[in-house]
């Protein structure tokens, strides 16, 4: 790996409770921006292509997004390129089963080859404010199948700011889309797509109470609930971690709909249109606002509540 080039360091403020732990540093190369908490890595995000699995389609190429995400010890609390979904990716988001000049636009299901997301520049890298993060332009773009033409729809900034506590690390995840096409963007209600999506590892699954939500559901009557929040837990290698995944209240539609597997492994998806149509018009701006609170053990309800009103009251 490169030298960085640049490195910021320093620590997070008070949550609820919680004390401020270690010493935050964000560094970049060529290929990838990371994060560490006194060299312990917290997360990796991608600017480069990530190659798909061997004998798998050049389709999967693709680059803007965090994986892997680490809980405090260390430990991997994400998968890509799952057998059963090789375009999951981390902790990432996309639109699905979108309508664009009357036309499927789909930047999630990438082997349609009909869309994507790529990476387009670092726009800062901070440690202001008792965090460190970075903030990144991305584009969300329309392929047509035949001729491999690409027109850029949505512009996009994700900014990503992360904390550290003696119980967690705080990844606040916040996308900015602009449409900048002449058409637009429409979102048919769909169960899936759009907001913050989470694959867990591959050693993460069933029981049922591998997830659980605010409104006091698991993983086989969660999906399609409202939630201020999910948490999702599973066995690492020193033990069990626990991913919470939260929804700011001035979302749309909030609380969002969520998507959650009702058996197999573990995935996770806010869905800001799964009920009700929604679209982007042309030059139009929508922002949505997510928290993902990851802890080396498992975590219950009395444990994530301080989180979530801390979390609720942010502008």
């Amino acid at each position: 790996m490169n030298t960085c080039r640049i490195v910021f360091v320093g620590v997070g403020c008070l949550i609820a409770g919680s004390v401020a732990a270690g010493s935050l540093a964000v560094s970049e190369d060529t290929d990838r921006i990371m994060i560490e908490n006194e060299s312990v890595p917290v997360l990796t995000y991608h600017k480069a292509e990530v190659l798909p699995p061997e004998g798998e389609s050049e389709l999967y190429r693709r680059n803007g997004f965090i994986h892997p995400l680490h809980a405090p010890n260390g430990d991997v609390v994400t998968g890509i390129h799952a057998p059963d979904h090789v375009h999951h990716m981390g902790l990432w988001h996309a639109w699905v089963k979108s309508q664009w000049k009357g036309k499927e636009f789909d930047s999630w299901n990438l082997l349609l080859g009909v869309g994507t997301v790529r990476f387009v520049e670092v726009l800062e890298r901070d440690s202001s404010g008792g965090t460190v993060g970075f903030t990144v332009r991305q584009q969300h773009v329309a392929l047509a199948n035949s001729e491999r033409k690409e027109t850029v729809v949505l512009d996009e900034v994700l900014e990503i700011a992360v904390s550290a506590f003696d119980d967690a690390n705080i990844v606040d995840y916040v996308i900015t889309q602009t449409n900048v096409s002449d058409a637009a963007l429409e979102f048919p209600a769909y169960r899936y797509g759009g907001g913050i999506a989470f694959r867990g590892p591959e050693t993460w699954g069933e029981p049922n109470d591998s997830y659980f939500t605010s409104a006091g559901f698991d993983r086989t009557e969660g999906h399609a609930t409202r939630g201020d929040w999910v948490a999702m837990h599973g066995p690492t290698e020193q033990g069990h971690a626990t991913v919470v995944i939260m929804g700011h209240p001035t979302n749309h539609d909030a609380p969002q709909h969520v998507r959650i597997w009702p058996k197999g492994k573990v995935f996770f998806n806010y869905v800001p249109a799964q009920e009700f149509d929604w679209a982007i018009a042309p030059g139009e701006t929508i922002t949505l606002r997510y928290r993902v609170v990851v802890a080396s053990e498992r975590l219950h309800e009395s444990d994530i509540a301080p989180h979530w009103q801390r979390y609720r009251q942010t502008d």
